[in-house]
């Protein structure tokens, strides 16, 4: 003990430098075994570890008490989130003057400057606020804002919107500029609209899977983030089933009665209702899982750097490669999905031209997408054992090309097929829809159980600082970026080329550039992710080399 005490090496090299005549038989056995050095007998007698907490199903009760509430998280995010991107697809593109047009415009001019100002905004926040009132401060809006919309501003829509001076710049701007116009004649709409897009991008990126990876480790992300899919996709099933219900409730009202008033009261009360859910389960996660983490966390903590401010926090990670990279990603995914979802919204409503009936077919498609989804689900933990994080990056992107040439082609070569198609009892238009309807159900199920863990997985390795700013810049700002530069060359084509339709040759041409773009990133990532699991020894499940067992620390 004492050969300890007097400057022997032990951690392979780093001495105990101070010597004192304090306490020294109290503290000297547990430096000792902190250090890894041998004791007595007797100390080691005295002093034998704790046997290791029993384990469920492989993990330890502490993994469970993180797991089981943040699956419950996602389910309630998840479950509003499908509701308010429904109700927001019916409540614009059915409005007066408005259609499917409305959507590149609403996404670039009003979509992307709010998603910029909330990432300023949350930037500047975190450097004031804890984790935990940064997290409250962020929800809060939301869940006021969706209550007050089917309570206040929805039924005094009359009122708010300028219908008629719309309708006046219209005559004199003309049809080209009819989506602009339409923003600011439906303005609680599209406001609805950039909030429940905001709730994919805020709640659901940077809050939950921000905490989620606070909390968990490479090893167990693996294992669970494909996992808590399962769970959220339940809630697809059932909130499509929720908004499929409130259309056939909307049916049976009698005439004279506002159905989408009706509807929309209890749409958001479980909106709402969701939203206090979240919050509860994080307040209790916050007051009896956080402290254990950190407990355990105590003796690896890193020495804490200083915080960069929010311009600074762009000209880092604009150098950092490996965020590029994941930029890149949320980007290209944003863009491909957008060129294929706008042109089949557009077929939506010309073959769903009642609200009712667009609402009924929504709900239906995000039960689909919830099933097919909870399937990829359990996939997605197979794949990401057998082949790895590189192979499951890759699988999104392809899934997306080639689904997305198959409605393009459809779109485009319709009269080819119409015998082919009458003999099914189809039309092209119909057939259309139901192709983009499945290319949009098994891109979202790809997303939902590879790309997003994919995503998530990769940040985890991350220096703390790094973490937070770049989930902050990727998520808020790549993830609107990417839907809004989609929505810009969809904009440039319907006024160079006067509608949609006309430019849906031009949309395939160019999803396949971005794809491939994206695939490149997606392989320049994997090796990045690779070294810096080899760097910080955090290795996803199948992937940890043989060679790289270390002794514990």
């Amino acid at each position: 003990m004492a050969s300890v005490l007097a400057g022997k090496p032990v951690m392979g090299g780093i001495k105990l430098q101070r010597q004192t005549k304090l306490a020294v038989p109290a503290v000297a056995p547990r430096i000792a075994v902190a250090a890894g050095a041998r004791v007595a007998p007797k100390a080691a007698a005295s002093d034998a570890p704790a046997p290791e907490p029993k384990k469920f199903l492989g993990f330890e009760p502490l993994t469970w008490a993180k797991i089981l509430p943040l699956g419950a998280m996602f389910f309630c995010i998840l479950f509003n989130y499908t509701i308010l991107r429904d109700t927001k697809d019916v409540l614009v593109v059915t409005a007066p003057g408005s259609g499917a047009e409305i959507i590149p415009f609403l996404k670039t001019w009003v979509n992307l400057p709010m998603a910029i100002g909330f990432t300023v905004l949350y930037s500047w926040l975190s450097n004031r606020l804890t984790s935990e009132g940064l997290f409250y401060t962020c929800i809060i809006p939301f869940i006021l804002f969706f209550g007050s919309f089917a309570a206040i501003l929805y039924p005094m829509r009359d009122a708010l919107h300028p219908t008629e001076f719309c309708k006046n710049l219209l005559e004199t701007a003309g049809p080209r500029f009819a989506g602009p116009i339409a923003i600011l004649r439906n303005w609680t709409f599209c406001l609805f609209y950039v909030m429940a897009e905001l709730w994919g991008s805020v709640v659901v990126s940077v809050l939950f899977w921000g905490f989620a990876n606070q909390i968990t480790t490479v090893e167990e992300a693996s294992q669970f983030y494909p996992l808590f899919g399962l769970g959220a996709n339940v809630a697809l099933i059932f909130s499509g089933q929720a908004v499929k219900y409130f259309s056939k409730v909307r049916a049976g009202l009698p005439p004279g009665v506002d159905g989408w008033g009706v509807s929309l009261n209890g749409l958001m009360g479980m909106v709402v209702i969701g939203g206090l859910l979240i919050t509860a389960i994080y307040f209790t996660l916050q007051r009896l899982v956080v402290p254990q983490i950190k407990t355990l966390r105590e003796g690896k903590k890193k020495k804490n750097k200083a915080k960069m401010t929010v311009g600074e926090s762009f000209k880092f990670l604009a150098q950092s490669s490996y965020i590029r990279d994941m930029a890149t990603l949320v980007v290209a995914y944003g863009i491909s999905i957008n060129l294929v979802e706008v042109t089949w919204k557009g077929k939506l409503k010309a073959q769903f031209p009642n609200p009712n009936d667009y609402s009924s077919f929504m709900g239906e498609f995000s039960t689909a997408t919830g099933t097919v989804t909870f399937t990829m689900m359990i996939l997605s933990r197979w794949i990401f054992k057998q082949f790895g994080w590189g192979v499951a990056a890759l699988i999104t992107p392809i899934m997306l090309l080639v689904t997305g040439l198959l409605f393009f082609t459809l779109v485009l070569a319709g009269d080819a097929v119409k015998p082919t198609l009458a003999s099914f009892g189809l039309t092209p238009l119909y057939a259309a829809v139901l192709v983009g309807a499945a290319q949009n159900v098994f891109s979202k199920s790809s997303k939902y159980s590879l790309f997003d863990p994919c995503k998530e997985m990769a940040y985890i390795p991350l220096d703390d600082e790094v973490k937070t700013k770049g989930k902050a810049a990727i998520d808020v700002i790549c993830n609107p970026l990417g839907k809004s530069g989609g929505a810009l060359i969809q904009q440039f084509m319907i006024i160079g080329l006067g509608s949609l339709a006309a430019s849906t040759p031009y949309l395939g041409a160019i999803l396949c550039v971005i794809i491939v773009a994206w695939i490149n990133a997606a392989a320049s990532l994997s090796k990045q992710f690779t070294a810096l699991q080899e760097e910080t020894g955090m290795y996803i499940t199948g992937e940890k080399p043989k060679t790289a067992d270390k002794p514990a620390q």
